[in-house]
């Protein structure tokens, strides 16, 4: 299976900057056949950078789209709107889910628009410090995984990633602190386990599950050791080029 490395830009970057920078990516980057390097800038900047991206190097992926392919939505772009520009979605982010309160029928419906549209949802799961505190995070990742694939068909499930990102390990959490590897693998498993008692074990080894949480290139090569990982979601690092690019090249030393 391949590693991905996906770079969430958040809301950073003019049009002009995201055109500049991933100029600076593609240029930094061979091409690597086991590593797919995915980026998800603005949405403002994703028409213009599908004309520019060499999609043999870095691929594009939004950072959100609306599950509904037409309609009265004022301010809305779909995931029919956004085919063809991008080939990921992020969906299910938890500065979506807790910032702008998205649910898990929402969220649900946005990972069946993505892949009845041909793009491929990243589904990002993951328990705050409280659910953590209290001992729940087994039963908020159960849920969140069980949702958010509920309206995807056996046959379809394969086509989705799964992004594990503790909410208290994300950078832009003031009270943030770093998840060691064990505490990874033991979710990472949970998840394995979620999707075999689900779909079967087949479909398991055919769902690519990533990590994110404060990722950056001195921590990446013990996440990406950790049995079942494979690929990161970086935030605040994929914003510099020399980290993002270094946690692209330790991904390539870690799997080769």
């Amino acid at each position: 299976m391949r590693t991905y490395i996906v770079g969430n830009w958040k809301l950073n970057f003019t049009v002009g900057e995201a055109s500049i920078y991933l100029h600076k990516i593609m240029k930094s980057l061979p091409n690597y056949r086991d590593i797919q390097v995915i980026v998800a800038p603005p949405m403002m900047a994703l028409q213009p950078l599908s004309l520019q991206v060499d999609r043999h190097k870095v691929k594009l992926c939004a950072q959100n789209a609306f599950y509904r392919d037409y309609g009265a939505f004022t301010g809305e772009t779909s995931f029919s709107q956004l085919r063809g520009a991008v080939d990921y979605c992020l969906v299910g982010h938890s500065e979506r889910r807790y910032i702008f309160h998205e649910d898990d029928k929402v969220i649900a419906k946005k990972v069946a628009a993505a892949i009845r549209n041909k793009i491929t949802p990243i589904l990002c799961i993951g328990e705050t410090e409280s659910e953590r505190a209290f001992g729940e995070t087994a039963d908020v990742i159960r849920d969140q995984l069980a949702s958010g694939l509920s309206e995807v068909s056996d046959d379809d499930v394969s086509k989705v990633i799964i992004a594990y990102e503790p909410v208290w390990a994300i950078s832009s959490v003031k009270s943030a602190k770093l998840a060691t590897p064990d505490e990874v693998a033991e979710v990472i498993k949970l998840i394995k386990t979620s999707l075999g008692d689900i779909y079967g074990a087949k479909v398991v080894d055919e769902i690519p599950v990533l990590f994110g949480g404060s990722v950056g290139p001195s921590n990446a090569g013990g996440y990406l050791t950790v049995p079942g990982v494979d690929g990161l979601l970086a935030g605040g690092a994929s914003l510099i080029l020399s980290e993002f690019v270094d946690i692209i090249n330790v991904a390539k030393r870690v799997r080769s």
